[in-house]
């Protein structure tokens, strides 16, 4: 390597272990019309057969080792994990360079994975929350990169052959990949790394960041999906910023003063004040476009209404008012811990270091936003929570008489647009 910024390297003292995370910047946002789930195809098979190994050499030299090899396909990018001891790094580490230039896609490991995933994909379709979400995603972002699920849509999916996956893999490296390293490093890495090329390895320029919200506006703001059950299950959102916006900080503060823990506003409100959620929280995680900021809580029909109308009054309190400065202390305590826990092993520091690269952020972004934790007030939250959460949507999920009900009540509520 050629002091690629593709390439980070985080010396941890371990005993002999090292944690490799290679991130690919082209996930399920990058699907192409009509092959929605064609990137999560390809990177299930990454694994099954690269280079000069078909998938039975690839596994039995994995496993051999006792090592540990997995791909996840996001939103954002494919992720290959690799954990094995430095000893074998020299074995082991040039299979995630095989994986990027040289897949087999065999036909018949591609029906194979593509049975799983839709077999995945039915699976979701009977989880009431997996439903609301789907329906809460596909109304913030239409036809846009986070408008479906990284698994991709059935009658997408069931179309795709080998063909499409060659196509796929031939653009895989148009726009670079991140290959962090936390653990014991190996003698020799360079050596190790050679012949992957450069190109393969491009993090995005520091401070370049993708601004576009990634969304088709629509001027909804309520989906229903019936399901005939004893659940309800509401989610409350709104897309909002991508992942090192200035404005995200302070997304993050509130989201830890609304949804982290016990001690958190909703679970407060919705279980212990009121009793009427099973489960309550809110999504925001990190994203290259605008993330989803979103309060969700599942409940009984006869405790649907309380459930939705303190969601929104919870969401109109973040407009309507300054947070407590003792509530402002804690969330700001959470975040902190939140950065400490997701640090503490070797893997998550080289996700984490991945992810920030792929995203164009430096790599001590989180110490910055660490520091800069006391410039925030809680009139600033205000400001920032009326700027990008003035319009949240709904989506609904439960039996269709609880969410005709469920409709009238938002349809007189404060965030109703018609």
């Amino acid at each position: 390597m050629n002091g690629t910024t593709g390439v980070v390297i985080d010396p941890v003292a371990t005993t002999g272990v090292l944690s490799a995370k290679l991130w690919i910047r082209r996930g399920s946002g990058e699907d192409p019309v009509g092959q929605r789930g064609g990137h999560q195809l390809l990177g299930s098979v990454l694994s099954r057969g690269c280079g000069p190994l078909d998938h039975v050499q690839l596994a039995d030299l994995v496993e051999g080792c006792g090592a540990g090899l997995r791909c996840d396909t996001h939103e954002d990018g494919i992720l290959i994990s690799l954990k094995c001891t430095q000893n074998d790094a020299d074995r082991l580490l040039p299979i995630l360079g095989w994986m990027l230039q040289r897949p087999h896609l065999n036909p018949a490991q591609i029906a194979l994975e593509k049975e799983l995933s839709l077999q995945a994909l039915q699976r979701q379709q009977e989880d009431p929350f997996q439903r609301a979400f789907d329906g809460w995603r596909q109304l913030a972002y239409g036809k846009g990169p986070y408008g479906h699920d990284p698994l991709g849509v059935a009658v997408d999916l069931e179309a795709l052959d080998q063909n499409h996956l060659v196509a796929l893999a031939a653009a895989i490296n148009d726009g670079g990949s991140v290959l962090a390293l936390s653990g014991t490093i190996p003698e020799g890495l360079q050596d190790i790394l050679q012949g992957w090329g450069d190109a393969a390895l491009q993090g995005r320029s520091q401070g370049e960041s993708a601004l576009d919200n990634g969304s088709e506006l629509t001027s909804q703001s309520l989906t229903l999906n019936c399901v005939e059950t004893e659940q309800v299950v509401l989610m409350l959102g709104q897309a909002t910023l991508p992942h090192g916006h200035p404005d995200d900080l302070a997304l993050r503060v509130l989201q830890a003063h609304l949804g982290s823990g016990m001690s958190s506003l909703l679970f407060r409100r919705l279980r212990e004040d009121h009793g009427v959620a099973y489960d309550v929280g809110l999504h925001h995680p990190a994203r290259q476009r605008s993330a989803p900021f979103v309060m969700h809580a599942s409940t009984g029909v006869e405790r649907a209404r309380l459930s939705l109308e303190l969601l929104m009054r919870s969401w109109d309190e973040l407009l309507d008012s300054v947070i407590a400065q003792t509530d402002l202390d804690l969330a700001m305590a959470k975040f902190r811990g939140q950065l400490a826990h997701a640090s503490q092993t070797t893997g998550q520091r080289a996700e984490r270091r991945a992810q920030l690269r792929a995203l164009g952020l430096p790599d001590d972004h989180d110490r910055r936003c660490v520091d800069q934790l006391n410039s925030l007030s809680g009139v600033a939250l205000r400001a920032v929570a009326l700027q990008h959460l003035k319009k949240p949507i709904l989506s609904l999920c439960g039996p269709a008489s609880s969410l005709r009900m469920l409709e009238s009540v938002w349809r007189h509520g404060p965030f109703h647009s018609a």
